[in-house]
């Protein structure tokens, strides 16, 4: 089977990813009710069952809404690093000690055959990270919440052949929007949400470089973009930047806050 995907829903109303290779499969944050997260897994043909531990970015509640109850209801172990523990905490209820499982920021595990390496982004929690995968060859990185794309950042997104990265809002849009200015400035900032501009300036060296094959769009605000509009903006940072991506079979790939992406097969 290989290394494979499925967002299973991303934005502000809720995120979670199921990552799968030939012996492994991790839930990578849980976002949604657990009743939620449940429909949409079954939409993917896959079970709580089937899980074997739960990786968690950071503890804001659109990425651990579910977590307490989802973990519990099929013992798994959740992975996460200690300041993220202690922020979110109170609001994941009681686990069992063997069931609360440290990864250290930068730190690198083997779950059978699928190898997690977790690094720092950027981004107003207590210590927020990403997360690489890789099987077969092939790497899988998740990149979203992140203000912008530190050299260090950029440094974890080079060899993906596919990934998931924050298109979060329009800046016109937001700027315009009906936001408080203080959280305009918050989402705008070092430590809050990449733009469809700044998406775009991230993916014109992943293209020139040529691995990149495919690019799924995510974490998109609801009030303050669309998707077509993304990929408008992202193509046409591209295209100003002379990069004409067709040349380098690249794709950029929707993701949706109310339905599950395809499952996709990542190959090296």
């Amino acid at each position: 089977m290989g290394l494979r995907f499925t967002v299973l829903s991303s934005g502000s109303t809720g995120n979670a990813t199921v990552v799968s290779s030939s012996a492994a499969t991790v839930l990578i944050d849980a976002g949604l009710s657990g009743k939620k997260i449940e429909s949409l897994m079954q939409e993917r043909e896959v079970s709580g069952s089937e899980l074997d531990a739960i990786f968690v970015t950071h503890e804001h509640s659109d990425h651990i809404k579910g977590l307490g109850a989802f973990a519990r209801k099929y013992g798994l172990p959740v992975y996460a690093n200690e300041k993220t523990w202690g922020a979110m905490n109170k609001h994941v209820g009681e686990l069992p000690d063997e069931q609360r499982k440290v990864l250290p920021t930068g730190g690198v595990m083997e779950l059978f055959d699928l190898r997690i390496e977790s690094y720092a982004i950027s981004h107003d929690a207590e210590e927020p990270v990403g997360y690489c995968f890789r099987s077969d060859g092939a790497k899988l990185t998740l990149a979203t919440d992140l203000g912008y794309v530190s050299d260090k950042v950029m440094s974890q997104l080079l060899e993906s052949d596919v990934l998931v990265l924050e298109a979060n809002h329009d800046i016109n849009m937001l700027r315009m929007g009906r936001y408080p200015w203080n959280i305009k400035r918050r989402i705008l900032g070092d430590m809050g949400h990449l733009s469809n501009e700044a998406a775009g300036d991230t993916l014109c060296r992943l293209v020139s470089e040529g691995r990149t094959k495919r690019v799924y769009l995510a974490h998109l605000s609801q009030e303050h973009n669309l998707m077509d509009l993304a990929k408008l903006t992202v193509n046409t940072v591209l295209e100003d930047n002379g990069v004409f991506y067709q040349k380098h079979e690249f794709a950029l790939c929707d993701t949706y806050a109310d339905r599950p992406t395809a499952w996709d097969l990542v190959k090296a």
